[in-house]
């Protein structure tokens, strides 16, 4: 997959397209999942945290780390395996099975660097900046809720957030969105390039490759955690 590409400019040509899916396709469901994944840390951090003792600038706290550490970069990235992985399976099954992928190594096309290198690279760059994106979203959500519900006034949430803020929590979660990006794109599409059968596999195969994708998101967020916290 990783040889020197035969037409540079048809290549690029693929990445842009495939940036275009992963990221502008992605953004929506993400802007939307990241709001309120932040707006309901607020209220339930709000309602575990009622001793008057402890200060409020603590619901900031512990909605910043919650959204940077595990919710941005899990959650969305579980929801990209399913949007994302089960177009990629899709579509390199769709082609195997109507056999454009025959055609294309007919033509002496080096159909994995063609078909599967330019999505593995878009993935690796959109869903890391996707994971940011979410990240903002999720603070920002969970201060919206807190000021709109009472709970906690704007200006308390904004220096709970700055206090005791670690960098490095970042880079974990980046660290975690890149071996993410790379499982969700890699999975899908070494299921749907092999694919055999007809219409009923292409759909059997996208949903093995979302299932076998979670999972490994899931085993990978564990031990990245493990070696990295």
């Amino acid at each position: 997959m990783f040889r020197t590409p035969e037409n540079r400019k048809m290549y690029w040509k693929q990445f842009m397209l495939q940036c275009n899916d992963i990221g502008i396709g992605s953004l929506g469901i993400i802007t939307i999942i990241s709001v309120f994944i932040g707006a309901v840390s607020t209220l339930q951090t709000a309602y575990q945290l009622v001793s008057p003792i402890i200060p409020k600038t603590t619901i900031a706290q512990i909605v910043r780390d919650s959204v940077i550490l595990e919710f941005a970069p899990t959650l969305s990235c579980i929801v990209l395996a399913g949007v994302v992985g089960s177009k990629i399976a899709s579509e390199l099954g769709n082609m195997r099975v109507s056999e454009q992928i025959d055609a294309l190594e007919i033509m002496g096309i080096n159909t994995k660097a063609y078909l599967i290198l330019p999505k593995i690279l878009a993935g690796l760059i959109m869903i890391p900046l996707l994971i940011i994106i979410s990240m903002v979203l999720g603070i920002w959500g969970g201060r919206l809720a807190g000021n709109l519900s009472g709970i906690i006034d704007a200006s308390i949430f904004d220096k709970g957030v700055l206090m005791d803020f670690l960098p490095y929590n970042v880079v974990f979660a980046l660290t975690k969105s890149f071996v993410f990006a790379f499982l969700i794109t890699a999975i899908p599409a070494f299921y749907g390039y092999y694919v055999k059968g007809g219409a009923l596999e292409i759909g059997k195969a996208s949903t093995r490759a979302v299932v076998v994708a979670c999972v490994l998101l899931l085993l990978a967020d564990y031990v990245l955690s493990f070696l990295m916290l």
